[in-house]
């Protein structure tokens, strides 16, 4: 992931230094385990703990001649070893501790994810409340349809959230696996008892079965958790792009001071950081196809799934940390026009309670095939001469044949539809709703 959008500690954890030090516990592990059982002698294990490092540089230069790279990380660490450098490795195969050092990575990369979300949702649980009885007018295909209450939006999200953090904390589990089987997972060269010591040293599960490698249906479970993850975040941006429309604007973005929307027009603030959490979650969402290509491999494994990993799990956790950051400052700082929200729901006169009207016919006794007829005819009327539908609500005989002026007075009010939002927020948050009449 380049620069512009990385963070500094998930960054860190993509390293290279960061993976070369992962390598490094795995064969550390791998070498205490053996001395445990007398494999190898304590003496060279206490030699290869005091002595083993590695140079970023030096493996990249013996890769150059070796054109792979764990044998260059390896040859690397012999030359600050010694002699007892022979024991390292020892009955190992590439996979061994590339998949479990990535088992430390992806570990690593859900429980910053965590955190960040940890962050995002007490902002959304405080936004909910602030705004729990601003009434809003929802809108359904982009058409204004019935009064409802903003902060059920941010309870919403803070539910979805939940759901996602669910999804991370499995996906942690999933990708949290070793293998120390060898060369086509078969043991041929290592006690199955080896594994479970170093998978129990560095705080993993040993794979119950592998191949040459842990198989890669756990890290699409990782990659597919991520995307969906980040398809939320686009949602929450794309909520926010519409408020900030200037013919809705009834939410923006904080535009700070010295900030400046456009080279050529200086009035624009423009939605760019719900743009850009958009745009990123379209990255994460494509590289979560290459984790579900990379299941399926020759026999017991070919290599066409290594380059596309070398992209694809940092790209997508750093992208996907990222945008949680970024997320949780832009709810936080949103700034809320609830005068223009209540200006936006009188912009259709009226229309808005067409449901409520609806209702009340049918329960004073009209057919709801009628009173659907009576009252689409007047909402009809108003849409296309830009009348006030209250207004032709009272002045049709039919209806007031039905309801009298108290009636339908008791139509054109927001109360009902505010009244259960307490409720609402008692199952979201574990409240006590408040008692209604």
């Amino acid at each position: 992931m380049i620069d512009r959008y990385t963070l500094p500690e998930m960054g860190a954890l993509w390293s290279e230094e960061t993976k070369f030090q992962k390598w490094l516990d795995v064969e550390i592990a791998v070498c205490e385990v053996h001395a445990e059982m007398g494999t190898i002698p304590r003496e060279a294990l206490e030699q290869i703990k005091s002595k083993a490092k590695f140079s970023v540089d030096r493996i990249h230069e013996i890769e150059k001649t070796t054109d792979h790279d764990v044998i260059a990380f390896t040859t690397n660490l012999a030359e600050s070893i010694g002699e007892a450098a022979r024991f390292v490795h020892y009955g190992l195969t590439s996979s061994d501790v590339v998949d479990t050092a990535n088992a430390l990575l992806l570990r690593d990369a859900c429980d910053i994810l965590l955190q960040k979300t940890d962050v995002l949702l007490p902002v959304l649980k405080r936004r909910a409340h602030e705004f729990k009885n601003t009434p809003q007018v929802g809108r359904t295909h982009g058409i204004h349809a019935e009064p409802t209450s903003f902060g059920l939006t941010f309870a919403l999200w803070y539910d979805e959230m939940r759901r996602n953090r669910e999804r991370l904390v499995k996906a942690r589990g999933a990708v949290a696996v070793g293998k120390i089987s060898g060369a086509v997972g078969a043991f041929a060269h290592l006690d199955p008892q080896v594994e479970e010591g170093v998978c129990e040293k560095l705080g993993l599960k040993p794979a119950p079965v592998s191949t040459q490698i842990v198989q890669r249906d756990s890290y699409a479970e990782y990659l597919c958790t991520l995307a969906i993850l980040a398809s939320s975040l686009e949602k929450f941006a794309l909520q926010v792009r519409h408020w900030q429309r200037t013919e809705i604007r009834e939410a923006q973005e904080k535009f700070k001071p010295g900030q400046k929307g456009s080279s050529a027009m200086p009035h624009k603030r423009n939605p760019i950081l719900s743009e850009r959490i958009c745009g990123m979650a379209r990255l994460v969402r494509a590289n979560s196809i290459v984790g579900l290509e990379n299941i399926a491999l020759w026999h017991e494994r070919d290599i066409s799934h290594s380059s596309a990993e070398r992209v694809v799990l940092p790209d997508s956790s750093i992208a996907t940390d990222y945008m949680l950051d970024k997320m949780a400052s832009l709810i936080d700082g949103l700034i809320v026009y609830p005068d223009r929200m209540l200006e936006n729901l009188q912009a259709t006169r009226g229309l808005i309670f067409s449901g409520q009207l609806l209702l009340a016919l049918t329960n004073a006794g009209v057919a709801r095939e009628t009173a659907y007829e009576l009252v689409q005819r007047n909402a009809m009327k108003a849409w296309d001469e830009d009348g006030d539908f209250e207004t032709s609500v009272l002045a049709d005989k039919e209806i007031r044949a039905h309801l009298s002026e108290e009636k339908i007075a008791r139509v054109f009010s927001l109360d009902t539809y505010l009244r259960n939002v307490d409720r609402v927020f008692a199952r979201v948050f574990g409240e006590k709703a408040a008692a209604k009449p």
